[in-house]
């Protein structure tokens, strides 16, 4: 590593300009890398819901169902309006009551389980069948379409619609949230770092690193949009700490030698090497996340590890290029920084490090507590605003016409009619829902389906499969609708064993269900992956207990708070939150234990040997965790995606929080544990252990 470390510094200039050139394809990697806006399609395919939505895809060409309630407007317009929407691209069919019978009929005649479905006072409301799914692109200019068709008396509800303003939402807030991250972290650099121009400098190679990392994205084919909106601040914040690694390292060497390259060089060889390891602890946390069976995990996962890999790649090639070619500017422009030395807290610390110790238990209960009950939510139209225009829709199908959500049964064709009208009836005998729309139920069970137009029949029939759609007045992801659903495929598999029931409701029933097993899966794989990383750094039995307890004590109080608060997160966030947490700041705990290993090598008094580490580590820590807390925060307060907003409000308290419970926690923790560190550790110190003496 040397030998190439002394390269890398001879070469800046050119490496620079690789790195610049790099650029370039990066970017075109980035534009040709599709991004989904549907978190119901990383569920996993083997499930039932997932194979009911593929057969409507395949076998009745409907990819998604959206609602569109007109209000004010007479049924003749109504069916014209109905015909310009049958005709956009993307919609596969529209149904409405001219299917069944003519408009002209007064509203009286009409059969009433039509009219109670289609029909309130002042509206009226036409089924669209979408040909894709609801993030295709081909739906999506659908639903703008569509909108524009209807104008302002009529509105859009369904998923495509709330997919369609997340997307556009995103879109314009992304390039914000990277921005006010730079800008955020670059004053807090500004105030913790001696140098007026380093934040700059450090922000220029961590950006190329983010860049290259959407770049590569490529190979992914697409990434969520939760992806796009997080990995660049994450990457940020998560990073930075290389670079000040490196910064500190070269600074020490240029008091050794007035050779900057060989300083440089030096730099780089043993920043890598301290580097690598506290990077493989964040890996390992993002690549825990693969193991979730929604896919979403694999997505973060895979892109954060991604760009963990390259932030370290970038920290030991551009970054000392770019302090090579600045060096001059980063060394003349200097102030004080606003860090104090760290004196008088790391004696008030080794003071009261028993008080302290007995607090962290204290708070511990209460934390964990929170923790194990605070409560999340699994609906998606929670994550918009009230007045986006598919929320507005989607509030007029459940206050007007009672749909809180539709579910699509898939039965065998074959059973005998007068079967199926027995389960119809059961199903509408269930507490909750409010209308079941089927043929049988439609044409009743005198009329031979033989005598029906093929054009309307195949809209219910198609494939060997019967397509009945049931409303129902309970919210997807509620209690009352988990219970229903449950009954709802008892009645189907009664009739038809491998009768399917698929839908937004049930498929976040499925999605609470999956979340609720990754969640534990998740946490075990990245406690035990950072465990071992842990145990070999420090060749050690113990202090992998202590370092883990103590980041996973400020995990619980981070997502216990909302319980205390009364605020309800997205699932998203128990899930992911836990073990970014844990990879990014349990860096932190490795710093500090670190530098402990090595002061109470050269000393033999453990309290004196704490002072000076904390003296000698707590400036890093404290620029890490408010440079991780700087790069989230702002995205956090701004952005009106409540999935994006309530993640990084959570990872930047989280930061914070990890801070202090490693800068006043975890040394008492270490020191009234010492002798045990000691006894189960391999060489933790070569010096023999002196009698505890704090005088």
């Amino acid at each position: 590593m040397k030998k190439l470390a002394t390269k890398i510094a001879k070469n800046s200039k050119l490496i620079l300009l690789i790195a610049v050139i790099l650029i370039i394809p990066s970017v075109y990697g980035f534009i040709k890398t599709d991004i989904n806006y549907d978190l119901l399609s990383y569920l996993p395919d083997n499930i039932s819901t997932t194979k009911a939505e593929k057969i409507l895809k395949d076998e009745f060409d409907c990819g998604s169902l959206a609602m569109l309630i007109v209000e004010n407007m007479q049924d003749k317009d109504v069916s014209k309006l109905k015909e310009k929407v049958k005709g956009v691209e993307g919609v596969k069919d529209v149904i409405w009551i001219d299917d069944f019978v003519d408009v002209s009929m007064p509203r009286e005649m009409l059969p009433k389980e039509i009219t109670d479905l289609l029909y309130r006072d002042n509206s009226t409301m036409m089924v669209i069948k979408l040909e894709e799914g609801t993030a295709h692109i081909k739906t999506q200019n659908a639903v703008g379409e569509i909108r524009k068709l209807a104008g302002k008396q009529a509105f859009l509800s369904g998923m495509s619609g709330i997919v369609k303003d997340t997307k556009d939402l995103s879109d314009k807030e992304t390039t914000m949230y990277v921005l006010i991250a730079g800008i955020l972290t670059i004053i807090v650099l500004g105030l913790t770092m001696e140098s007026t121009v380093i934040p700059f400098i450090f922000l220029a190679g961590i950006a190329m690193a983010i860049i290259y990392n959407f770049g590569t994205n490529i190979i992914f084919g697409e990434i969520s949009y939760i992806t796009k909106a997080l990995s660049a601040v994450l990457q940020l914040g998560v990073t930075m700490d290389y670079s000040i690694f490196l910064l500190h390292r070269y600074d020490e060497e240029l008091k050794t030698t007035s050779d900057k390259i060989v300083a440089m060089a030096e730099a780089i060889n043993k920043t890598f090497i301290s580097v690598a390891g506290s990077s493989v602890t964040t890996i390992a946390g993002f690549l825990a996340l693969c193991f979730m069976d929604l896919a979403l995990g694999k997505d973060i996962g895979l892109v954060m590890a991604k760009g963990v890999l390259l932030g370290v790649i970038t920290t030991v090639t551009v970054l000392p290029a770019l302090i090579l070619i600045f060096d001059k500017q980063i060394h003349k422009y200097k102030h004080k920084s606003i860090l104090p030395t760290f004196d008088k807290l790391s004696k008030f610390i080794i003071k009261h490090y028993k008080g302290l110790a007995i607090s962290f238990v204290v708070l511990l209960i209460p934390a964990i507590i929170g923790n194990n009950n605070a409560k999340v939510y699994y609906n998606l139209d929670e994550t918009l605003p009230k007045d986006f225009p598919s929320i507005v829709a989607t509030n007029k199908l459940k206050n007007d016409y009672e749909m809180n959500s539709t579910n699509i049964i898939l039965i065998d064709d074959s059973i005998e009619t007068y079967k199926v009208d027995k389960m119809i009836k059961e199903l509408e005998a269930l507490d909750g829902i409010n209308s079941v729309v089927a043929i049988e139920k439609v044409l009743g069970p005198r009329i031979i389906q033989d005598f029906i137009p093929q054009q309307l029949l195949s809209q219910l029939k198609s494939g060997g499969y019967e397509q009945i759609m049931v409303n129902s007045e309970y919210k997807a992801a509620s209690d009352e609708c988990g219970k229903q659903i449950k009954e709802m495929n008892k009645i189907i598999h009664k009739y038809d064993k491998n009768g399917l029931l698929g839908g937004e409701a049930p498929l976040t029933d499925d999605l609470i269900k999956i979340a609720d097993s990754d969640f534990k899966k998740v946490s075990v794989t990245s406690i035990l992956a950072i465990f071992v990383i842990i145990a070999i750094i420090f060749k050690s039995e113990s202090l992998p207990i202590v370092l883990v307890l103590a980041i996973e004590a400020a995990i619980f109080t981070n997502l216990g708070i909302p319980y205390y608060t009364g605020t309800v997160e997205p699932f998203i966030a128990s899930i992911v939150l836990g073990t970014i947490q844990l990879g990014a700041t349990v860096d932190y705990a490795i710093l500090l234990t670190s530098r402990f290993k090595e002061e109470r090598n050269k000393e033999s008094d453990k309290f004196k040997a704490m002072e000076a580490t904390l003296k000698g580590s707590g400036r890093s820590i404290v620029t890490s965790g408010l440079s991780f807390f700087a790069s989230t925060i702002g995205v956090g307060v701004m952005s009106k995606l409540e999935m994006i907003s309530s993640l990084c409000s959570l990872m930047s308290r989280g930061a914070i929080i990890s801070m202090f419970v490693i800068l006043f926690m975890l040394p008492a923790i270490l020191l009234i544990f010492e002798k045990v560190i000691i006894k189960t550790s391999k060489n933790f110190i070569e010096a023999p252990v002196a009698v505890e003496n704090k005088n």
